[in-house]
């Protein structure tokens, strides 16, 4: 074949089995060819690029074959040789381009031409594309032709707009629709092709040249071959694909689909000047957000749908697809796309795209604005999702109260003399190991820490920190679920540079109980072990970092503080008993604890005197070395409470 010609014509079909995507046409005609219960008329119709035009000229062969009845031309007869790909034609069959001779002198003309016999062949076939071109008058012209025609003679009509034929001659016809090939079919034909050819291709490039094509074979091929002419020595790359087709890259979509789960506005008008400063179209980039939301809708309405062929993506974007459905409601992602698609019809035409793509990306951010049922839905998606993590906080209850007993149970105590204790409470001495006094050992240097990489050695940046920002919770929820329970319902990531990561906190509330918890080791020992970022863990307070936050209920003021009371934490945040600091469930006290519990009470010798202390083990050693110290600190009971709790005192009532 001469490789100057375009790739729809060097691959155009010659029999029916080559024809893709149109089975529901192609076999029976097959069928009927096989059987010789041809037809003396048909009317093909469908999109364009379909097959109608080249699915006529394998017909006609068929028909004028040596070896007819049979299913597929044989190609190898003079006739099915003139009318292959690249022959020089048949004189008996003749194509017709109605768009320009569709007059009714024209159609006189074919009728008086149509009674001669065939040359050479069985057959005098016309092939009359763009069948809806052709006038009134010429189709009442042809009438009576079509109606009742020679024995030698065969019409196919094909066209785009079968309702503009005249109801007369599609009565006399055979109608056969075609339909757009299906995506998946219509990839692997592509990246077939390019076998053939030899050029590689990226196999994420091959849904944009089919989504370019639009369901069309020749259209595909039309753009698979401006590709591949542009090729370089990697082969047809994503972001050759890209460039060229002028479709957004996945990167800015994930960057502004993080975004709008973190409810991060900065982040989202960021990617919108990125759109306009690398001059991609702001209705193309809208209509790439859509269909990012159409998928994602899909996938929480259907967990398997990249698996099960509902959705045509990568295993690497459908792994991202399923965490990033992860962070949305069902109603909040509908709320999203069904924005999105009324902004995007009110693009058509607008003289300020860029405006109406900003106002579209601020309705998204603030579902609070919207009363409508799918607002509030959406809204109640997320108190939903705070409301999840009560019965992992009261479990998490249970395991540090275990583990505490535990460890109770396997701490070797050193040996000590017994104390001297009331003669009413005697005391049994228990063995206890003694352990050897070694030199205390000299000190490791930390490692300086290693800026964040990504697998390809550049830095992270705040949006690919945020898409992975799903897994590291999941990394540090097996470490320790009470800071999982922290960061998954009151934090978002808000900075990121090589050395450290800034978490936003949305109440002060909730940083405090982050940093007294020792939850800053846990999530830099998770970064550490997922990526190998050794980052110095930075805390902020920003009301913005948790999607959906809203303001805080009042609360009623003490008449004797002339202060503003702090803002209520709102019911995400784990209780005060589910944290690491609450102290262990007592149970009721025994008459033989209330003894020992009197003999310690120490007595003063004379009135003035304390007596010395019992020696023995620490009362205090059983405590948490997290719990907060008020005598240490010189704090009041109300601002102990207002510190770790968040909570405001309205009214003392004093005790008798």
């Amino acid at each position: 074949m001469e490789p100057s010609l375009a790739l729809y014509r060097r691959y155009r079909p010659e029999t029916f089995a080559e024809v893709i995507g149109q089975d529901h046409v192609t076999e029976p005609l097959r069928a009927a060819l096989a059987n010789n219960r041809v037809n003396h008329a048909y009317l093909f119709s469908g999109p364009r690029g379909c097959g109608k035009t080249t699915s006529a000229r394998i017909l006609a062969r068929a028909l004028n074959c040596e070896k007819a009845p049979i299913a597929d031309p044989c190609g190898e007869c003079q006739s099915c040789r003139d009318l292959a790909r690249g022959g020089p034609g048949s004189i008996d069959v003749i194509e017709i381009d109605a768009a320009s001779h569709g007059g009714v002198d024209d159609a006189r003309d074919l009728r008086e031409r149509a009674f001669f016999a065939p040359v050479a062949s069985r057959y005098k076939v016309y092939i009359i594309d763009e069948a809806h071109m052709v006038s009134t008058q010429g189709f009442n012209a042809l009438l009576k032709l079509v109606e009742e025609p020679p024995e030698h003679l065969r019409f196919i009509f094909a066209t785009t707009e079968p309702e503009k034929v005249i109801a007369t001659i599609r009565s006399r016809t055979h109608h056969y629709p075609f339909r757009l090939i299906p995506p998946r079919t219509l990839s692997d034909y592509l990246a077939q092709i390019c076998d053939q050819e030899g050029v590689k291709i990226d196999p994420a490039a091959l849904p944009l040249v089919v989504r370019a094509g639009a369901g069309s074979a020749r259209d595909s091929l039309s753009v698979l071959d401006q590709l591949l002419g542009g090729a370089g020595p990697d082969g047809v790359t994503y972001d050759v694909a890209t460039n060229l087709l002028g479709y957004t890259p996945d990167n800015l979509l994930d960057e502004v689909v993080d975004s709008f789960a973190a409810g991060d506005g900065a982040g989202v008008f960021g990617v919108v000047d990125k759109v306009i400063e690398t001059g991609q179209d702001p209705r193309r980039f809208t209509e790439d957000v859509l269909r990012r939301l159409r998928d994602l809708v899909i996938v929480a309405a259907v967990p398997d749908a990249p698996a099960s062929g509902l959705i045509d993506a990568p295993e690497d974007q459908a792994e991202r697809l399923v965490a990033q459905a992860a962070r949305f409601g069902k109603a909040e992602l509908v709320r999203a796309a069904d924005l999105v698609a009324e902004g995007l019809t009110e693009m058509r035409g607008a003289t300020t795209p860029r405006l109406l793509l900003e106002l579209i990306c601020a309705r998204v951010l603030l579902p609070a604005v919207d009363h409508d049922a799918l607002g509030l839905t959406a809204r109640m998606d997320r108190l939903e999702r705070r409301l999840a993590v009560a019965p992992a906080a009261a479990d998490r209850v249970v395991e540090q109260r275990a583990e505490r007993v535990v460890s109770r149970d396997h701490t070797p105590q050193p040996a000590t003399p017994a104390p001297a204790v009331a003669a009413e409470t005697p005391v049994v001495a228990e063995d206890a190991p003694v352990e050897t006094q070694q030199p205390p050992a000299a000190p490791t240097p930390e490692p300086e820490p290693a800026p964040a990489t990504s697998g390809s050695g550049a830095q992270l940046s705040l949006a690919d920190v945020r898409r992975i920002w799903p897994d590291l919770l999941e990394a540090v929820k097996k470490m320790r679920r009470f800071t999982w329970i922290l960061l998954s319902q009151n934090a978002q990531v808000i900075g990121v540079d090589a050395t450290s990561l800034t978490v936003g906190f949305k109440t002060a509330g909730a940083r405090d109980s982050f940093i007294g918890g020792g939850s800053e080791e846990i999530l830099r020992q998770a970064a550490i072990d997922m990526i190998g970022a050794d980052w110095k863990i930075e805390t902020a307070v920003d009301p913005s970092a948790q999607p959906g936050s809203e303001s805080a209920p009042r609360v009623k003021q003490s008449a004797t503080r002339s202060e503003p009371p702090p803002s209520v934490p709102p019911p995400s945040e784990p209780p005060a008993w589910a944290s690491d600091d609450g102290p262990a469930e007592r149970e009721p006290a025994k008459p033989e604890s209330i003894a020992a519990a009197r003999s310690n009470i120490a007595p003063t010798r004379n009135g003035d005197e304390p007596a010395p202390a019992p020696s023995g083990p620490d009362p205090d050693a059983d405590a948490h070395r997290d719990d907060p110290a008020a005598d240490d600190n010189g704090l009041d009971s109300t601002e102990l409470l207002q510190r770790e709790l968040g909570a405001t005192v309205i009214e003392e009532i004093p005790h008798d």
